[in-house]
């Protein structure tokens, strides 16, 4: 009989194009690996930003008041600004000092003093008084420059405030009908002249009688008389 041929072994690789897959080599895997690490890593990283970019421009909003700027209120445009100046204008508020109706014939002027008699070292104190009898408000002058407090006994002239005046100025005031206004002057019992010159003598005392006369302008109070001891 005839050898037979050894059986072929088994476990042996099989030949090419027989349709067996291949197993992958370690470089493959360590490759596959370092690339789901780095592609974990990058989504990561991005959820993170993710968050801090949300928390920078959706903060509570007590965080955005206390950062925000203070910016300054809007002007308001041309066009806003005439028409409010022409609802300003459609509707003027009345002011006192229009008054066509006044007559100053109905401004008064009144003199008084603050006792009847005065003892030894008693000044005197003199009160000029503006009153409006209109039935409407007047503009008067009540400056300086038109009062004038004079003291007279009979034909002698004894003191006035404009004498020795130093400086004047007007006082343009509107009086309600019916309102006064008033102005002391506290007399030092001293005689004055024309021109402020110096004058020795001074008003007799012992029961003597004094007038006292406000003027306003043009316009002069009725007499007040007031007694020197």
């Amino acid at each position: 009989m005839g050898r037979q041929g050894n059986p072929p072994a088994r476990g042996t690789a099989t030949a090419p194009g027989s349709g067996g897959a291949r197993k992958p080599s370690a470089a493959v895997y360590r490759r596959r690996r370092l690339f789901v690490g780095g592609a974990l890593l990058m989504a990561i990283a991005l959820v993170v930003t993710g968050f801090a970019v949300s928390g920078m421009f959706g903060g509570t909003s007590e965080q955005a008041s206390s950062t925000a700027p203070t910016t300054a209120a809007p002007s308001a445009s041309a066009e806003d600004q005439a028409s409010a100046s022409g609802t300003a204008s459609a509707t003027p508020t009345p002011t006192p000092s229009a008054t066509p109706g006044c007559n100053q014939n109905l401004v008064t002027v009144s003199a008084s003093t603050d006792k009847a008699a005065y003892g030894d070292g008693e000044n005197p104190r003199l009160t000029l008084k503006v009153t409006n009898g209109n039935t409407v408000p007047c503009e008067v002058n009540l400056g300086t420059s038109q009062m004038e407090f004079l003291v007279t006994s009979g034909a002698d002239r004894v003191f006035s405030s404009k004498d020795c005046q130093a400086a004047s100025e007007d006082l343009e005031k509107t009086l309600a009908p019916g309102a006064s206004e008033t102005a002391n002057f506290t007399w030092q019992r001293n005689r004055t002249v024309e021109g402020c010159q110096a004058v020795a003598a001074r008003p007799g005392t012992g029961g003597a009688y004094y007038i006292f006369t406000a003027k306003l302008g043009s316009k002069a109070s009725p007499k007040a008389v007031f007694q020197l001891n």
